[in-house]
């Protein structure tokens, strides 16, 4: 079968960290023929170091959505550019993979799913940390019945001080926010996975900047310090969510926060037969994973501990990333469906935006 010929918009951070890494390991199966970015010399430098000889490059994606040898689309650009530029490939016929969130408005995220399915392409969302060890031995316990009914869960996403200082990431009017829409999203995604439960009904929510503001708060970040001037965004955020069952969920998320344990993409279950309690971030050089449950009369521990590693901060070529790329391949050259489902994301992103509103009014939002 002829190679999967793919183009690129957005050729910032995570194009360099996590997909051109993660691609470059399938080079007999994609060939990366187009870049595009809104500055130039960074999409010309993409095209040298990861493209194909001759490569093509824009500033404008529209122009790259013209070229109908492109099967696939890569949008990794700032949440706010998503919708708008998944859509437009889809109508130009085009298979897309979109980095996380899905979208930072619902409304736009149900467009980018009514453009998918009149489309009849491939559609996918960018949450890698489904591909983890621990998550997919997580998964399977959840699937197999394990820990019984999961009615009560905690999605972590806490950094102490880990605030990005690259990019657009302060910028509430190109991200729709902070930590929350950055982080949290992936702690919630794996947690409704894991749960099977998509069927919100009710958010509370509350946001703080606090610590975004202060210079003294920037001392110790992972990133050097940050500029509280152009800090526009929430520095931590916390969230409550019950379900339609009566399950409840709830989600924390910061970039700056006093704190002991930095802990993200990381969940908490608690079920009617046992729990369990993953461990990913910071603060754990290994990912662990422990099943928590009463066994022949006592309180037992079962601890999975694979190796672990720090997100695409040094172009990490580790599982979740490589695995990622591989299924979604597979799913647009064999006709399968990709693990993560546009609906499942759409789910995110409305919990997520029913935070914030609760936050911003006070009052629980309604979903």
């Amino acid at each position: 079968m002829a190679k999967l010929r793919i183009g690129i918009i957005g050729c910032g951070g995570i194009a360099h960290n996590k997909h051109f890494p993660a691609l470059s390991q399938f080079k007999d199966e994609v060939d990366l023929v187009a870049f595009c970015d809104i500055i130039p010399e960074r999409a010309e430098e993409s095209a040298k170091n990861f493209g194909v000889p001759g490569a093509k490059v824009y500033t404008d994606y529209h122009e790259l959505l013209k070229d109908k040898t492109i099967d696939i689309v890569n949008v990794l650009t700032p949440n706010v550019a998503h919708a708008p530029i998944t859509i437009a490939a889809f109508e130009a016929g085009k298979n897309v993979y979109c980095e996380k969130p899905m979208s930072n408005d619902p409304v736009a995220a149900q467009k980018m799913i009514d453009a998918w399915k009149k489309s009849g392409k491939k559609f996918t969302i960018g949450y890698q940390n489904r591909f983890r060890t621990d998550v997919q031995a997580l998964h399977k316990a959840c699937e197999n019945g394990e820990l019984g009914e999961i009615y009560f869960a905690k999605a972590h996403a806490i950094r102490r001080r880990a605030v990005p200082t690259w990019g657009v990431f302060p910028d509430k009017s190109k991200q729709g926010g902070g930590p929350l829409i950055d982080i949290g999203t992936h702690a919630l995604d794996i947690t409704l996975w894991c749960m099977n439960n998509y069927k919100p009904v009710s958010v509370m929510g509350s946001t703080f900047d606090k610590l975004g503001h202060l210079q003294q708060a920037t001392e110790g970040n992972m990133f050097g310090p940050w500029d509280p001037k152009t800090y526009e965004v929430e520095d931590s955020a916390f969230g409550f969510v019950k379900m339609e069952n009566g399950a409840t969920i709830f989600l924390e998320a910061s970039w700056a926060l006093n704190v002991r344990e930095s802990r993200e993409a990381a969940t908490t279950l608690c079920g009617t037969k046992a729990g369990a309690e993953d461990y990913h971030g910071m603060s754990y050089p290994k990912d662990q994973l422990v099943f928590n449950r009463a066994h022949n009369g006592v309180l037992t521990d079962e601890k999975m501990s694979p190796e672990g590693n720090i997100d695409f901060f040094e172009g990490d070529t580790s599982g979740e990333a490589v695995a990622d790329a591989k299924q979604w391949i597979d799913a647009v050259k064999n006709d399968t469906e990709p693990l993560v489902k546009p609906e499942q994301a759409l789910k995110v992103t409305q919990i997520l935006d029913a935070i914030y509103k609760s936050a911003a009014s006070g009052k629980p939002v309604f979903l």
